[in-house]
């Protein structure tokens, strides 16, 4: 085996605190060879980001390497100052972060930003700088370079501006690139192709792969390697097919049986709740929570200038007691329908039902009335509940809101929603800022449950969670909606979530629905392209013979550039 590229030794990580340095990575020890994909997996909080962030030197104020070496062909970089590291970031380690709205400075050109890199590192005077901007955003799959290099971020989608900052980390064509979490924020063909475009550049350069992720379907689907991190501490690492078809541990067990994406969907079947169950009450009873028919919404785009339709004709019902999901890309239209369901947006044509009863035109106390019956629960809960209010202020607000029940009863109300939720006790009278992410996703729907709704619109709830709190959040909705007879409008791009979660199911594509029906009908026999291409999309386990060394070019030999039938297309293909 050829020396390794990047080699971390028993790597300590510590940041300081008034009680003293604060140890959060210990004893952290694996390698990555030339040309070679390993994935660092794990939990937020196991230390995966930090010590990622400990190569580059860029941990945040405060964190330090308290012992350890992090060596780069053999050299040893861990002692270096920043100032001299600045030779090693971009031109010999490329880095991509997770969110591009962070990393892109809003007030400059995408160009201007691209040509910083060969420009602070002397490569090229004024013209030549520009001509490598242009081919580098060609190179990474953007239309019009000329065109684009002019935009700035705001002016980009995010598939868009995480290219941009592919195209910075490898301009300089380095050994290594950390990339970290770079798709968890994106839709499944977004992700799929931007994790294309890293295979394709890697094989064309040589350049090895450190990939942060919390998702073991992209580990398992793009690594030849696996380090599982938990606590600060690596638990397991192996060759990818060894961890994920054999885990050591308990840990990676755990991890492995909660991500959605790598093992066969469990699809769940329509049943009526409870109260529907008796064939006389059922006869009587409208069957479905929601039913939505021919919704229009334009958007204007300014003068001289044709309306965008964001959502166009869509038409579906939610029967009661089960989940809904809507599915497709950013931009398909799937949110716009959403707060037209809830009553934040007016369509233009086309009417939303509730329990048969058609909400489009109510006004005054009967639309308050409304907004009892459906409940949201968004994509970010931090954003979404009041920082300075205790946990059981925040679940008892809709109570005061509607002027329900006295002092205590609400905070009795708080409580017992506390419990439903299988929240500590003691967490009530703690802030948002307190909590863990998963923590508050549970208040945020304690909070929806507190009125008592008919129906709750979960809008990206859980996509912003880790495998482990996502599936237990996903639990958590599967138990309440069967105590409660809860109805579900489920907004999601997550296909393997949705697999699990959802009854029935509408795929959206440009402001229309292209497909509907059962769940399971509609995964297990799609009959739209658009469809086949989502499903594609999601990582799955590939098998071991796709990952090898073969795989990989090797330290001594010229790389290649991709082929068409690459491994991974080849194990995608296969598994659809």
């Amino acid at each position: 085996m050829t020396a390794p590229l990047l080699a971390i030794e028993h790597l300590d990580v510590a940041y300081r605190a008034a009680s003293g340095p604060r140890r959060v990575v210990h004893d952290v020890s694996f390698d990555v060879q030339p040309g070679e994909v390993v994935a660092l997996v794990g939990e937020s909080g196991s230390g995966k980001t930090t010590t990622s962030s400990a190569v580059l030197g860029l941990l945040p104020g405060g964190g330090l390497v308290e012992a350890g070496a992090i060596r780069l062909s053999g050299v040893d970089l861990a002692g270096w100052s920043d100032r001299r590291l600045q030779s090693v970031r971009g031109a010999r380690i490329g880095y991509i972060p997770q969110d591009p709205v962070s990393s892109l400075n809003p007030v400059r050109p995408i160009g201007v930003q691209l040509a910083d890199a060969f420009r602070i590192h002397g490569r090229g005077d004024r013209r030549d700088i520009r001509a490598r901007v242009l081919d580098l955003l060609d190179r990474v799959g953007l239309d019009d370079p000329a065109l684009r290099a002019k935009q700035y971020p705001h002016e980009l989608s995010g598939g868009m501006r995480q290219r941009v900052l592919i195209a910075s980390a490898v301009a300089l064509e380095p050994e290594l690139v950390i990339a970290d979490e770079p798709t968890s924020a994106l839709d499944v063909t977004v992700q799929r192709r931007i994790l294309d475009l890293i295979d394709v550049l890697r094989r064309e350069h040589g350049t090895a792969v450190l990939l942060v992720t919390h998702d073991l379907g992209v580990a398992a689907e793009r690594a030849e390697r696996v380090v599982v991190m938990q606590h600060g501490g690596i638990v397991e690492q192996g060759s990818t097919a060894a961890v994920l078809d054999a885990p050591a541990e308990a840990y990676t067990r755990q991890l492995l049986a909660d991500a959605p994406g790598l093992g066969e969907h469990e699809f769940r079947h329509p049943r009526p709740p409870l109260y529907l169950r008796d064939a006389s009450v059922a006869a009587a009873e409208n069957p479905f929570a929601l039913e939505a028919s021919g919704l229009v919404k334009e958007f204007s785009l300014g003068r001289g200038r044709e309306p965008f339709r964001a959502v166009d004709d869509v038409s579906f019902t939610v029967l009661r007691g089960t989940t809904h999901a809507i599915v497709g890309e950013s931009g398909s239209g799937k949110t716009t329908t959403a707060r037209i369901v809830a009553r934040f947006v007016t369509p233009d044509a086309g009417e939303v039902a509730l329990g048969g009863e058609p909400v489009r035109a109510l006004a005054g106390a009967a639309k308050r009335v409304f907004r009892r019956r459906v409940q949201l629960v968004y994509q970010n809960p931090f954003a979404s509940l009041d920082p300075r209010q205790s946990v059981q202020e925040i679940i008892a607000e809709p109570l005061r809101n509607f002027g329900i029940g006295d002092r205590r009863s609400r905070a009795a109300s708080a409580r017992q929603l506390i419990d439903r939720v299988s929240l500590p006790a003691a967490l009530a009278t703690q802030r948002p800022g307190e909590l863990s992410g998963g923590q508050r996703q549970r208040v945020a729907i304690a909070r929806a449950l507190a009125l008592e709704p008919e129906l709750v619109i979960l809008d990206e709830a859980v996509s912003a969670l880790d495998v482990t709190v996502q599936a237990r959040i996903l639990e958590l909705l599967e138990q309440l909606q069967g105590e409660l007879g809860l109805s579900y409008l489920f907004i999601s791009h997550d296909l393997s979530v949705v697999a699990r979660l959802s009854h029935s199911v509408s795929v959206m594509r440009r402001g229309r629905i292209v497909e509907g029906g059962a769940t399971e009908q509609v995964f297990g026999a799609p009959q739209h392209d658009y469809t086949r291409e989502l499903l594609e999309a999601v990582p799955r386990r590939a098998a071991a013979d796709a990952r090898g060394a073969s795989d990989r070019p090797s330290a001594s030999s010229p790389a290649s550039p991709a082929s068409p039938a690459s491994p991974a297309r080849s194990t995608r293909k296969a598994l659809a």
